[in-house]
């Protein structure tokens, strides 16, 4: 069992009395393989391992509670002068506040601690998987489809709790003649079933290709450094390349959150105010 997840993997054998070293290069998609860190199992029935992938969706519910914590320290010491971390809570804050206002309304205010969680999970999920040997969770699709339909149920449970059968509404515009009805209806009731399809399948491509394009890049300027000669001094050049990817995959992963968000306020407005 591999326990790190590495770009390449050396080895050595015997050939005619000299040890000869052999690398051996693994797929860039071994870069998502969830690993059991610690395993743990109960009568070899359950599974109770601490994979990397639960560890990662430890750090970011740890990070919220550790944020909540931190503003009730800073909120009860009564100090009127933020700090940086108090800044930058805020400015956080302030955009979500103000993409629900935007999108949903001022009925949507009471769904703020809802979302702001989802952003800065997502966002923690997201940049997490830029460091080294980490593990992007948003990357796999199981992960993205369960949270996309937790949502999905969550919103149409609170729609019909709101509207009782006038949800039916959702997949009828308004003034839609009675011909057209049978051709708008199974348009809309087959969109809103994907909802959550193209929801979570949006977040795990982008995180997926974005991770996918840095690990191959990697391998490529490993590749050439230990090829010697003229290409050591070349693999410079997709070091260079692989730094401004890092950068363009860092606004990708805090845009993908943002449009997650986005989103889900989107989804609420239908469930508050129906067509």
């Amino acid at each position: 069992m591999k326990t790190l997840n590495l770009f390449f993997l050396g080895k050595q054998f015997y050939k005619r009395g000299k040890v000869v070293p052999k690398v051996f290069f693994f797929s860039p998609l071994e870069h998502f393989q969830i690993l059991s860190i610690f395993p743990f199992f109960l009568n070899n029935l359950f599974d109770f391992s601490l994979s990397n992938s639960y560890i990662i969706a430890t750090i970011g519910g740890s990070f919220i509670l550790f944020t909540f914590f931190k503003s009730l320290i800073w909120l009860f010491s009564l100090n009127i002068i933020p700090n940086r971390f108090y800044i930058l809570k805020e400015s956080i804050f302030f955009v979500v506040f103000r993409l629900i206002l935007d999108n949903v309304g001022n009925k949507g205010k009471k769904f703020f601690q809802y979302i702001i969680t989802l952003f800065i999970f997502l966002i923690i999920a997201n940049l997490v998987g830029l460091i080294p040997y980490s593990f992007t969770i948003t990357s796999h699709l199981i992960i993205t489809f369960l949270l996309a339909l937790g949502i999905f149920f969550s919103v149409n449970f609170f729609c019909f709790q709101k509207h009782k059968i006038n949800i039916l509404s959702l997949f009828l515009p308004a003034g839609s003649s009675l011909y057209l009805a049978f051709l708008l209806i199974p348009i809309e009731i087959i969109s809103y079933i994907f909802r959550p399809i193209s929801l979570s399948v949006r977040l795990f491509a982008n995180m997926m290709a974005g991770h996918t394009l840095l690990k191959v890049i990697v391998g490529f300027g490993w590749s050439m450094m230990i090829a010697g000669g003229f290409l050591i001094a070349a693999h410079f050049m997709p070091i260079l390349v692989l730094a401004i990817l890092t950068a363009l995959e860092f606004g990708v992963a805090v845009i993908q959150a943002y449009v997650f968000s986005i989103l889900i306020c989107i989804y609420l407005k239908d469930a508050l105010f129906l067509h």
